[in-house]
């Protein structure tokens, strides 16, 4: 009998979907579809909201409701987000302490662990 090495099984690539420059209430369900899509059980979702600069109530409300999704889904959901207003907003709201916000790609790659 030969001695093999346990295997670790691969860990998934992160998946980055990259939301649109304005979230609200004329595109918000397509953009929680095309996040959706992408969630499955021990995936890294990395919204990518780099170029968003407006988001309305009903884009956040979207967000909320996908990181909600993703949990349920096994799915670990990111929100890279750079736009100081976008942010400021998010804060005011008090999202920032309920949806995982990464600033940067690296850390958001890192997760929060």
């Amino acid at each position: 009998m030969t001695d093999t090495e346990p295997v670790t099984p691969a860990r998934p690539q992160p998946v980055l979907v990259t939301l649109p420059a304005e979230i609200d209430m004329a595109n918000a369900d397509a953009a929680a579809e095309h996040l959706a899509a992408a969630f499955a059980v021990g995936v890294v979702v990395i919204a990518d909201m780099t170029g968003t600069t407006f988001c309305d109530s009903m884009g956040f409300r979207m967000l909320v409701r996908a990181c909600r999704s993703a949990r349920a889904s096994g799915t670990d959901l990111r929100l890279l987000v750079t736009s100081p207003n976008v942010v400021r907003v998010m804060k005011i709201l008090g999202l920032d302490a309920v949806l995982p916000l990464c600033q940067s790609l690296e850390e958001a790659l890192a997760g929060r662990d």
